[in-house]
């Protein structure tokens, strides 16, 4: 792949890919046995994420033959050779695997490019509800719904009560409420409970003005959502304040905090509480 300046086609490509991979995913979602096993940790898996997995490394493999892929379901490439890449693709095949088994439509199809450990553009496709944040760096972040074309999006939210504040579905725990209780502090809040990278891409459309997160993430559920939120204006960091780094050993998140365009008192007023 050549510089980011060309990337507006590369995105609607993997935009595309998104949708394509989606697609495949309803088929399954919409049959009454989804297939699923169980990984040695412990997470489910179903016949939808090899589906789309397969799709989705497969075209990027085609569309950018020199980039390498990590994908959830492909991530025992050692860290000796993924320390070397400088530009690579990183992909969920289904971030929110346990909202697909419950079929409340809330879960999204993933896909990062990362260079330099950040990610530079990102593809967020929720295909039960059929809408799509993307993003590439220095080009914006944008949302299309079935309903609506394509519009550009801002992490922008009027500093009125109460506060909107996202929190996980499915993980949520002592120091999650613990962060609430303080935030009450200033004032009402509202809480926004929703699956998956969806939580990222509310603070991104202005629709909540934080996500805390208070326990174990790997980088691919995080790193597409990261692009669109960055470039709608937001900020994904570490409880210090640090961006999110990828492509670590471990490929695992620390406890991160996601904010919008506030107003810089408010800001420093939330990041005191975190």
């Amino acid at each position: 792949m050549q510089s980011l300046t060309l990337s507006t086609q590369l995105i609607q490509q993997v935009v595309d890919l998104a949708r394509r991979a989606g697609a495949a995913i309803m088929e399954i979602y919409n049959q009454a046995d989804v297939g699923t096993v169980y990984k040695e940790d412990n997470s489910p898996l179903t016949q939808a994420d090899l589906v789309s997995h397969r799709l989705i490394v497969g075209e990027l493999t085609k569309l950018t033959p020199d980039l390498p892929v990590l994908s959830e379901e492909s991530r025992s490439k050692p860290y000796e050779e993924r320390r070397t890449w400088s530009r690579f693709w990183l992909v969920d095949p289904i971030d929110g695997t346990k909202e697909f088994i419950k079929r409340n439509g809330e879960f999204t199809v993933n896909i990062a490019l990362i260079e330099d450990g950040e990610p530079v553009a990102g593809v967020v496709h929720a295909p039960a509800v059929q809408t799509t944040y993307w993003s590439a760096r220095g080009l914006g972040a944008f949302k299309q719904t079935a309903a609506a074309a394509a519009q550009p999006i801002r992490a922008a939210v009027p500093a009125s009560a109460p506060m909107l504040v996202v929190a996980s579905r499915s993980h949520s725990g002592a120091e999650t409420e613990a962060f609430l209780a303080k935030l009450r502090e200033l004032g009402d809040i509202d809480v926004i409970s929703i699956g998956s990278s969806l939580k990222l891409c509310l603070v991104a459309e202005g629709a909540a003005h934080l996500y805390p997160r208070y326990g174990p993430t790997m980088e691919w559920d995080t790193a597409a959502a990261h692009s669109v939120v960055v470039e709608a204006g937001g900020t994904v960091t570490n409880l210090k304040g640090e961006t999110l780094q990828y492509n670590k050993a471990d490929l695992l998140n620390p406890y991160f905090a996601v904010l919008g365009d506030l107003p810089p008192e408010l800001r420093a007023q939330i990041v005191e509480r975190l």
